[in-house]
């Protein structure tokens, strides 16, 4: 991988590893934390255009895909750079 790509790709997984901690602390109340029905907020933009699909699973793997989400745009960062890569002489 090229170095802006390390870097997009780093900072989106920083990201992504951020939003599931404030998830995990926010729904179980963790660290003497209230429990807040909104702590899984920032991984919707960061799912985009994939979290406006959710609503075709069945209601109990709701939060599973939502919080899944955002793996399917690492993965197309991760896509993009190696075929960058391949492309490059």
């Amino acid at each position: 991988m090229s170095r802006p790509c390390k870097i997009v790709f780093s900072a989106f997984l920083l990201l992504y590893v951020a939003a599931l901690g404030l998830l995990a602390v926010g729904t179980f109340g963790l660290f003497g934390a209230e429990r807040d029905p909104l702590s899984g907020v920032f991984l919707v933009p960061l799912g985009l255009p994939w979290i406006l699909l959710i609503d075709t699973f069945p209601e109990p793997l709701l939060p599973w895909f939502g919080a899944a989400s955002p793996l399917v745009n690492l993965l197309a960062i991760w896509l993009v750079c190696r075929a960058r890569r391949a492309a490059r002489p």
